[in-house]
């Protein structure tokens, strides 16, 4: 582990679900950290973002501001692209100019899922929605701009702080007897928390001097895998919530956005890379539910 004690972590999307978690490590950390979202920075003003780099010395700084509202943004292209594409390649090219390092959070919808084993990061990204595109080039945007930035694709996020799966499966089993959730969509339901502790764990790791093999694209999730519908009945076991639940296919639940079949990434090159130890998600989902009380 690197003394960071004197350093400055800048974290953008900070009222979002992974800036909440990262605001709860903030205090046990030696290190300095300034939150900030879209009343404290406008980050699709570029003159606004350089100004803020200039006012203060960021050594790092965590990206986790996106648009995520994956079926709006069908309809909604230039606002998604303004917030996934034109803000990345704000900070991207702040973080170069300043000597910064930009950790910037991306997401599994950059693959069409037709796989059959988890995706590398070697693996053509072929997105088919209008969200997984404009993630896709905030990805080109950022590392165009500065080859040395850090891009972490996560997937099917969920934690105590925000909107998510996990909430909206808590609410519904109060609210119905019976629930359908889709069981041909595959991935893995990642904790904010375990997340945000990856981040830390990899900015400790990363060498003073740029070294590009701890630099481009990483992939992050629990570990395992499970289908939305699977997600849903581990909440309602652990929980107790006694609901009849059925599985159903894609095709019975049309949505404006296509999402992949199969987004299973594969963690290797996180883990040998960086030393990590990543959690299985039900364990996770456990310790999420716990403080949701």
């Amino acid at each position: 582990m690197k003394n960071r004690s004197a350093s400055t972590i800048l974290v953008t999307g900070a009222n979002g679900q992974l800036g909440s978690e990262l605001r709860l490590l903030a205090p046990s950390s030696d290190m300095e950290f300034i939150f900030t979202d879209i009343g404290e920075l406008d980050l699709t003003d570029t003159g606004a973002v350089h100004d803020f780099f200039n006012s203060h010395k960021i050594d790092f700084c965590i990206n986790c501001a996106a648009y995520t509202a994956v079926d709006k943004a069908e309809d909604d292209k230039e606002m998604a692209e303004a917030i996934n594409v034109g803000t990345v390649r704000n900070l991207a090219r702040a973080c170069s100019l300043h000597g910064s390092t930009l950790v910037h959070i991306s997401t599994d919808f950059v693959f069409d899922g037709k796989a059959w084993v988890p995706y590398t990061e070697e693996d053509l990204p072929n997105p088919v929605s209008v969200y997984g595109q404009t993630k896709l080039y905030g990805e080109q945007a950022a590392l165009g701009e500065n080859p040395q930035t850090i891009i972490i694709r996560t997937s099917w996020l969920y934690s105590t702080f925000g909107n998510n799966f996990v909430k909206t499966m808590l609410r519904l089993g109060k609210e119905r007897n019976k629930l359908s959730v889709i069981s041909d969509q595959i991935g893995t339901p990642t904790y904010a928390a375990d997340l945000a502790l990856a981040i830390m764990h990899i900015i400790n790791e990363l060498p003073e001097k740029e070294n590009h093999e701890k630099r481009g694209i990483f992939h992050y999730s629990d570990e395992g895998v499970a289908s939305w519908y699977d997600f849903a009945k581990a909440i309602f076991d652990i929980e107790s919530i006694e609901i009849d639940l059925k599985p159903i296919d894609t095709a019975d639940y049309p949505t404006p956005a296509k999402r992949p079949h199969y987004s299973v990434m594969n963690k290797s090159k996180i883990k040998n890379t960086f030393g990590l130890a990543i959690p299985y998600w039900r364990d996770s989902l456990k310790k999420c539910l716990k403080l949701m009380g």
